[in-house]
């Protein structure tokens, strides 16, 4: 279900670093120190996104990956859009965290 405009502004509040954009999506710049390190993201969200059968906007640039998130179904934002954008930030902060190791 179609979250409200308050709904969407509360969640926002909670969501690291996620923008809302053209008013349906939310949208989130993530940064590597390589290429193939925001590939491995990108295939780590992909299964995530396909497990809840939601898939993603996602833009390559070099070490610069742009995640996307709507719902089609509900024409604007949903729960299902915030709980992944939390599951691609535990990912981002794994991966970051491993970097020192």
């Amino acid at each position: 279900m179609r979250l409200t405009e308050a709904e969407v502004q509360e969640l926002l509040e909670k969501a690291d670093g996620w923008k809302l954009t053209d008013e349906r999506w939310i949208a989130k710049k993530y940064r590597f120190q390589d290429y193939l390190q925001g590939i491995e993201f990108v295939r780590r969200i992909a299964a995530i996104s396909e497990n809840a059968n939601h898939h993603p906007f996602i833009s390559i640039d070099y070490k610069l990956i742009t995640v996307k998130l709507s719902s089609w179904r509900a024409k604007g934002l949903t729960k299902l859009d915030f709980d992944l954008a939390k599951q691609y930030d535990e990912v981002y902060n794994q991966m970051k965290q491993g970097e020192g190791e």
